[in-house]
């Protein structure tokens, strides 16, 4: 299996070949979700209702990703410092743990989101017609959690030890498996959107299997569950992979709470169809966001190991060039979105009334989308030199502080109605993105100026 080698090569060299891999990989992925949305949102009759329903399943399924994100992002970052510094036994327990946390976490949560399934769809938004799709879709989506936490969790641990094109190949599996089955569960079996999530939990499975065989059989450092008589030993080592991967995990929870507010706000403003202008302004949002998730995450690896490793210079060159490349891939898609967002809103669905409906509130949702490279660059950069109380504020500073309470003041209090809603994205990235950006520059580049003396 092809290794990148974090101690050789330029820096630039060394992002991109963690980077593209990544970039594929994460496109993929993100089939996993958007791909069922595609072909929903065509099923006829009902395409734009089971949109919705599906949309309002969002916020439980960013809980099992924000999940599988608090031990991965977590624990891969610790891991790549200590191989940096040369103590692989180390980089072995953290693997280890974040590997048991990761497996106990998903079985946890399958229990109790099966259990409570009807009330926490009712929280985010359901209608008593929504619920007839969203309810079963999630059910099924739920006897897939621990392949799905396995597969999303463990693969940052593939890339962080080089095994970039791997880790590609572990999300490939899954995806493509997804595009194959999903239309057939759908369509050819007439199971609609419960095929969907039939689909998505088949190849959940394969992609899982594939990560642990590869962390268990073919990495350098290899992956096992914890013994009982270990547990009491790795405590600290949770605890710091918890309260590093604490602000991912508050990021995507943050990102589950606006989505509740946002879509009962735009029930009340503006009915059902505004539940499946959201789901469809959030697949586009991950469609666009996807490469730049790659590029920071690809350049997170080689941040940590040159940081464990002491070499200030080829850390700031990899923050300059993940920077770059961030905001270059920005530029280019704000524009398409700007200027031609119809057909990015027709890969989601072909009612024209709908489509009506969306163009304006994603133009207004996405005007300073560029600002948000600013949050992606200053978080990517606290989280891989291992900087917790900067990232965990942060995270919480945009979506908790300012998201939320706007989500609710611009369409109660200044009568914007639904426009508010999508108005408060954009003013969150400019302050939110802006204040994390600075305060690394100043609180990160002193601390590796005297790494020099």
């Amino acid at each position: 299996m092809k290794r990148i080698n974090f101690e050789t090569g330029t820096v630039t060299g060394n992002i991109l070949n963690a980077a593209l891999p990544m970039l594929v990989a994460q496109i993929l992925s993100l089939l996993y979700n958007i791909v069922d949305r595609i072909y929903i949102g065509r099923i006829p009759e009902i395409g734009t209702a089971t949109l919705g329903a599906v949309g309002l399943c969002f916020p439980l399924i960013m809980i099992i990703t924000a999940c599988s994100n608090l031990f991965g992002s977590g624990g891969a970052p610790i891991f790549s410092i200590n191989r940096g510094m040369g103590d692989d036994n180390k980089a072995n327990t953290i693997l280890n743990t974040s590997f048991t946390m990761v497996c106990a976490s998903a079985i946890f949560l399958m229990l109790i989101g099966i259990v409570f399934s009807k009330p926490l769809l009712v929280l985010f938004g359901a209608s008593p017609n929504a619920l007839t799709y969203a309810r079963p879709y999630i059910v099924i989506y739920l006897l897939g959690t621990l392949p799905a936490m396995v597969s999303t969790g463990m693969n940052p641990f593939i890339n962080a030890q080089g095994y970039s094109t791997t880790g590609m190949f572990s999300v490939t599996i899954g995806a493509v498996a997804n595009i194959i089955l999903d239309p057939l569960f759908i369509f050819v079996f007439g199971l609609g959107v419960n095929g969907a999530a039939i689909a998505t939990v088949i190849s959940q499975i394969l992609s899982a299997v594939f990560v642990f065989y590869f962390l268990r059989k073919k990495a350098e450092i290899k992956v096992r569950l914890l013994h009982k008589n270990e547990f009491s030993s790795c405590l600290s080592i949770a605890k710091n992979i918890i309260t590093l991967g604490t602000a991912g995990f508050i990021m995507q929870l943050t990102n589950c709470l606006v989505s509740i507010c946002c879509n009962n706000v735009l029930y009340v403003t503006g009915g059902d169809v505004y539940i499946s202008v959201m789901t469809i302004i959030s697949s586009v949002r991950q469609m666009v966001e996807t490469p730049i998730y790659a590029i920071t995450e690809g350049s997170s690896p080689i941040i940590s190991y040159n940081y464990g490793a002491r070499r200030p210079e080829r850390v700031k060159k990899a923050g300059i060039v993940m920077a770059v490349m961030a905001l270059i891939y920005t530029g280019i898609m704000w524009s398409i979105i700007i200027l031609a967002p119809k057909y990015l809103i027709m890969i989601f669905s072909s009612d024209a009334t709908l489509i009506k409906d969306v163009v304006p509130a994603l133009k207004l949702y996405f005007a300073a989308f560029i600002f948000m490279d600013l949050q992606y660059i200053g978080q990517t950069v606290f989280k891989s030199l291992n900087k917790r109380k900067q990232a965990i504020f942060f995270s919480l500073l945009r979506k908790v502080f300012i998201v939320v309470p706007l989500t609710y003041i611009l369409p109660y209090a200044l009568h914007m109605g639904t426009d508010g809603v999508f108005m408060a994205e954009p003013v969150s990235n400019v302050i939110g993105g802006s204040m994390c950006f600075i305060t690394m520059l100043f609180t990160v580049l002193p601390e590796l100026n005297r790494m020099k003396e």
